[in-house]
């Protein structure tokens, strides 16, 4: 699991990364053989040429092999034998023995004029890694005096410039590696401490999202599953260890419909989903609740999704246990506030017949009882046509619909309309852009919708009032949990009347609710029972600008039809 979050995430597995000195132990394994390798070296030249070496010289080199030997044995074993730790002094009097051991290979080579100088670049060197900054400069210092010395001794040397040059060299290099050798030690303490709190970060990630009861997986752009959390394999039924580096999103949109089309859906968009639904399966009977994130890479490579889905069944069941509960209790309502409404235009007709059939009404009289009995037959006959308009809200064969053209058709139908006299209508639709709107739905139901729509708009506005209709189309995941879908068509009615009061917004599509005298209150619970007949939703906002009064807003989905 940890390699699949280290792949997921780009971050180095703990082997891997930045170059850093080895750890104490392998430098000095390092500097052990290359000890023994100056040694061996010194021997073998001393041997082939052993009749024209002096007695002394050839003493001295083999009890300089013998030493060097000795002391590697008997530090190898300490270090490495016996794990012993090679602090600080241990690690000094390593330096201090290659610095003599070379100090003797070039006196006894002929000193100043000795092939073997170089060498007391590499013991610099070493003391610079293996000891503190000023150490090694110490040890440059020391080499430089050493060196020195020999051309003292050596009363056939002369000192000059190259000497000086020489000398000035050894200790830049000194210092140079110092200061080198310095920062590799901080970088190397700074990148083991990131990488132990690297280390723990995903220990401690491994567990949570081990423990997490949300199911999450990760794909890369081709759709190839490389990580699946255990809730993950719980809730899919999938072990992961069968299908890491498969292609997985055509298995997961038949395991789950709707859950490897999200996934599809922001690989090709490039763009997270906060909410979206699947739909239970014959084989999994679940409702899955799902977003995903975008871990997007460098172009053109496409980006990894990861999907977080939790088991939201129980939830929804609870939800339509609620959504029938309520359905039940708006149906009392309905029955109640219907009674209400036809109660009192019976009552108006049936006390003016039951004057009309008692002798001694004044003709007059009888006239306005006849007006008054045909003005409330009309009031049933409207309520009753509106009401059946409302209740027979459905959508049986749908087609798609240039919502556009169907704006501006009930728009046209509107301004003739008596409430309309003296009213500013402004309509802005899109055009020119090669791009229509397309709804699909029934087109008699979405035309009474917006005529509704309009027309409260166009009664509420007052008079000489202003209305304002804009149709856009947006990118919005508002209705992806119930559809899945993130492109919307926007309706926007604006007028300039006096406004909802706060008090009265949450209650203004129930049916039968009105503010307007003479208002049946069925106009705008119908247009809501439309959009969600629809698939959409329609909302009471606030106004865009403080010289508006109202305005309502239909979303509906749509699909893009190129002209």
């Amino acid at each position: 699991m940890r390699g699949l979050i280290s792949r997921v995430r780009g971050i180095p597995e703990s082997g891997a990364g930045p170059a850093r000195l080895p750890e104490t132990r392998v430098l000095l394994a390092w500097l052990y053989v290359g000890r023994l390798a100056i040694a061996a070296a010194l021997f073998a030249g001393a041997a082939m040429v052993w009749r024209n070496v002096p007695p002394g010289t050839s003493l001295s080199v083999t009890l300089l092999v013998i030493a060097a030997g000795m002391f590697t044995a008997g530090s190898f074993w300490y270090t490495h034998l016996a794990t012993g730790r090679p602090g600080l002094t241990f690690r000094y009097s390593q330096v201090l023995f290659d610095v003599l051991l070379v100090s003797v290979v070039v006196y006894l080579t002929g000193g100043t004029q000795s092939d073997f100088a170089a060498l007391y670049v590499l013991v610099i060197c070493a003391g610079a890694i293996l000891l503190p900054v000023l150490g090694g400069i110490l040890i440059g210092l020391l080499v430089s005096v050493l060196y020195g010395a020999s051309a003292v001794w050596d009363s056939t040397a002369r000192i000059d410039g190259g000497l000086l040059l020489q000398i000035a060299l050894f200790a830049l290099v000194a210092l140079v590696t110092g200061y080198v050798g310095d920062r590799l030690r901080q970088t190397g303490a700074e990148l083991g401490e990131a990488r132990t709190e690297l280390r723990q970060l995903r220990s401690d990630t491994d567990e949570i999202l081990g423990t997490i009861n949300s199911g999450i997986l990760t794909v890369d752009g081709e759709g190839h599953l490389i990580y699946m959390n255990q809730a993950a394999q719980n809730l899919l039924q999938m072990p992961a260890m069968e299908w890491l580096g498969q292609r997985v999103v055509p298995d997961l949109e038949r395991l789950a419909p709707g859950l490897g089309s999200v996934i599809a859906r922001s690989v090709e968009t490039r763009a997270p989903i906060q909410r979206s639904e699947t739909r239970p399966g014959e084989s999994f009977p679940f409702v899955l609740g799902v977003s995903t994130t975008v871990l997007d890479r460098a172009a053109p490579a496409l980006p990894s999704i990861t999907a977080i889905f939790q088991d939201i069944t129980e939830r929804k069941r609870a939800e339509a246990l609620q959504r029938r509960a309520e359905r039940l209790e708006a149906v009392a309502e309905l029955s109640t506030s219907l009674a209400h409404e036809i109660k009192n235009p019976l009552a108006s007709i049936r006390s003016a017949t039951e004057q009309l059939a008692s002798d001694g009404v004044e003709p007059a009289d009888q006239q306005i009882l006849k007006r008054l009995v045909v003005r409330e037959s009309d009031r049933l006959t409207r309520l009753l046509r509106e009401f059946l308009d409302f209740a027979r809200v459905q959508v049986s064969a749908p087609d798609a619909l240039d919502i556009a053209a169907l704006v501006q058709e009930a728009v046209a139908v509107l301004r003739t309309h008596p409430d309309a006299e003296g009213k500013t209508i402004r309509v802005i639709v899109p055009n020119g852009n090669g791009v229509h709107p397309l709804v699909r739905g029934d087109v008699d139901l979405l035309h009474r919708a917006v005529l509704n729509l309009v027309l409260n708009a166009i009664q509420c506005a007052g008079a000489n009032g202003q209305v304002e209709i804009q149709l856009d189309t947006i990118d919005s995941d508002l209705l992806a949990p119930t559809r899945g879908i993130t492109s919307i068509a926007r309706l926007r009615v604006s007028d300039t009347g006096q406004g909802v009061p706060s008090r009265e917004a949450e209650r203004i599509f129930d049916p039968f609710y009105t503010l307007r005298p003479g208002g049946t209150g069925l106009g705008l619970a119908l247009v809501q029972r439309a959009a969600e007949a629809h698939g959409g939703i329609v909302f009471l906002d606030s106004p865009a600008a403080p010289e508006w009064g109202t305005t309502f807003t239909l979303y509906l989905p749509w699909e893009d039809s190129h002209s």
